[in-house]
């Protein structure tokens, strides 16, 4: 039974933890539990999986008084659980973060059933914690994650990346230097708003930019591009269809700092300017960033101060070659490889056991 969701960084995960599970062991039956109306409900089924949504919700924050209805639901998605683990009988429950995992993994964990955790993030998420004392084992991406959970329970695994991504092509006779900007499917506003502003001076460079605006800011971002004149040696696009091909010949990577993202630059090796969206629970993405920055393994730019530095820092560095391969080296040792697999032969442990 694999439980969570709400966004990509949860859901990529799970999805690839029950195909390296179904790779390791065919007969293995997996039971994804969702939350009703996200984001999981529409991708699990798509990944060939069987998923089960709950009226779980998150809480608001900003409003407490609000969430007694947020309470009558987490207690009928309790439930609603216990009768689904009553029929399905699950040897191993998998918690991947998201407002499902709390509601499936507790309910799993008081009837017994031993649990496994993912922790994506270098801060580690509300769930996760709450569920830390229940788990068999939590299998993270991070080092120091002791600070949050009993450190006999940690194993690090990293985080699971897109299949096909090391099977890039790099195109050799491009002989100028490659800046690659994503935002991710949807974008990243202040991203963008920085590219904007400076399409004059990134024109005037002898470099290749490939600006990757997210779907919802291409028109605006498009339109500016033309503004400009179209320059020949910038592509703005909504969506990077051939992502493996574009990260084999970067030079440099502007990124926000999500954990999917930032295992795949590890796993690639990317040099990296990191740009941690503050839109986010508990600031994580600055603690994914910072892991990196202290082991001189990229560089950071904040939101705020993007728009008059995130260009010009990107366009200094580059042209330093020097720099350039030592964020390669530095980051290229914190990649873990196989971690779908990995965090897969856990669980069938557990199941065993």
């Amino acid at each position: 039974m694999i439980s969570g969701g709400g966004t990509g960084g949860h859901i990529f995960p799970a999805v690839s933890i029950a195909n390296a599970l179904k790779e390791l062991d065919p007969e293995a039956e997996i039971l994804f539990i969702g939350a009703l109306g996200r984001m999981e409900m529409e991708r699990v089924p798509q990944a060939g999986y069987k998923i089960i949504g709950l009226p779980v919700r998150g809480f608001n924050r900003a409003q407490p008084w609000k969430n007694v209805s947020v309470l009558i639901d987490l207690a009928k998605s309790i439930r609603q659980v216990k009768k689904i683990i009553r029929v399905y009988q699950p040897n191993v429950g998998v918690g991947v973060g998201g407002y499902a995992s709390g509601a499936a993994m507790w309910a799993a964990a008081n009837m017994g059933i031993p649990i496994l955790l993912q922790e994506q993030n270098g801060f580690a998420g509300v769930t996760n914690k709450i569920l830390k004392d229940k788990a068999t084992k939590i299998c993270v991406a991070y080092e120091g994650m002791e600070r949050f959970f009993p450190a006999d329970k940690i194993i690090l695994t990293g985080n699971p990346v897109r299949q096909n991504l090391t099977s890039g092509i790099k195109n050799e006779k491009l002989k100028i230097k490659n800046l690659l900007i994503i935002g991710g499917s949807l974008g990243a506003r202040t991203i963008n708003e920085a590219v904007k502003a400076a399409l004059p001076e990134l024109a005037k460079s002898d470099i290749h930019v490939v600006w990757q605006t997210g779907k919802v800011y291409y028109e605006k971002c498009k339109a500016a591009w033309e503004a400009a004149g179209s320059p020949a040696n910038i592509e703005c696009l909504d969506f990077l269809a051939d992502m493996p091909d574009r990260y084999a010949n970067a030079d440099l990577v502007i990124s926000r700092a999500g954990a999917s993202s930032i295992s795949e630059l590890c796993l690639l090796g990317k040099p990296a300017i990191l740009v941690p969206s503050p839109n986010v629970a508990e600031d994580h993405q600055t603690h994914n960033a910072m892991a990196l920055v202290n082991k001189e393994a990229a560089v950071l730019v904040r939101d705020a101060e993007a728009a008059e530095m995130l260009i010009p820092t990107a366009l200094k560095l580059i042209e330093n070659d020097k720099q350039l391969t030592l964020l390669h080296t530095n980051i290229l040792r914190l990649a873990q490889p196989d971690s779908a697999r990995r965090i897969a032969e856990e669980v069938i442990k557990i199941a065993k056991k």
